[in-house]
């Protein structure tokens, strides 16, 4: 068991080395749950053979160092210094490759079912969503809100709440499923949305903006024009940059293209049902559904809505919904 041990710890270990040098592409939901069920395994053995079975060893150890004991009190010897005690510590004590294994499984399976069924860390790694969200924000996201999923496959199990317009949602990014996007939900299934002349449109309606003071960049030094806007109940602000066309550039090929129509003002897409349009806050410095299309419901993570880390500025903490 030791060496099938140590080939198991050195596959993760080699696997996790793999992904942080960029040498393969990791799946941490995979390998989380693969964690799960090993350390399960290995749990499941200590408690119901290796454990009884040291036990057993120890009982004989007893059972001998007693008899013994009985032997020499029938010759008169009273005083036995045998070491019992830490003789039977040392059977009793986990080895090794059971401590790093079943002994880890309570803590693996409660990070498993807290990440997977409750709620969920991640970091902006962009400024995407600039500026409800900044680059080194840690959030949390709501793994419930919009049902229940499970696991690595990601389908739903409970229904839960319909994303709505408005929403700061995590979703797989439909280009590449292992990668985890974050953006804000603009358009539901039925809507027909429009990003023209870098105004929103929803459903023939236009979604007014408020200006507010300007928006100061500290990673590029410099002033973006900064709005407040209202999608359903959420209210939130946006960046808008004077230097950026209108038009959509490069958009790729995607499912349910057909639904939109690309202009030098911009775009106008139908939304299929069962998908959403996505966009950042940072409305011309995000690449989102104006460029990769639609975010069907089997892609969906959760919603996120806390901020519970930022190094760079503890300000950050809280809520942004």
């Amino acid at each position: 068991m030791q060496v099938l041990t140590s080939f198991i710890l050195a596959a993760f270990v080699g696997y996790a080395g793999a992904w942080y040098f960029g040498v393969l592409e990791g799946n941490f939901a995979l390998l989380l749950f693969l964690a799960t069920l090993v350390t399960g395994i290995y749990w499941l053995a200590e408690r119901f053979y290796f454990l009884p079975q040291r036990h057993r060893a120890a009982a004989a150890l007893e059972a001998q160092a007693l008899q013994r004991r009985e032997e020499l009190a029938s010759k008169g010897i009273s005083q036995v210094d045998d070491h019992l005690a830490e003789a039977k510590g040392r059977i009793l004590a986990q080895p090794w490759w059971l401590d790093w294994t079943a002994g880890l499984f309570p803590v693996i399976i409660a990070v498993f079912f807290l990440r997977s069924f409750l709620v969920e860390p991640f970091k902006i790694p962009s400024g995407s969503m600039i500026p409800t969200l900044l680059v080194g924000d840690l959030i949390l996201v709501n793994k419930f809100h919009y049902g229940l999923r499970l696991p690595v496959l990601n389908t739903r199990i409970t229904e839960g709440s319909q994303p709505q317009r408005g929403d700061v949602m995590v979703f797989r990014y439909p280009p590449k499923p292992s990668l985890d996007y974050i953006k804000r939900v603009v358009g539901v299934p039925g809507d027909e949305v429009a990003y023209l002349n870098k105004r929103l449109t929803i459903n023939g309606q236009v979604i007014k903006t408020t200006a507010v003071p300007e928006f100061f960049d500290e990673d590029v030094m410099r002033y973006f024009k900064q709005y407040e806007e209202t999608l359903g109940t959420h209210t939130h602000r946006l960046l808008n940059d004077d230097e950026r066309p209108a038009y959509v550039p490069g958009a790729d090929d995607f499912a349910f293209k057909q639904n939109c129509h690309y202009s030098v003002e911009g775009v106008v897409c139908k939304v299929p049902q069962g998908h959403y349009f996505m966009m950042g806050d940072n409305r011309d410095n995000s690449m989102d559904s104006r460029y990769w299309g639609f975010v069907p419901d089997k892609n969906i993570v959760g919603k996120a809505f806390f901020v519970w880390m930022n190094f760079s500025s503890l300000k950050r903490i809280g809520s942004f919904e």
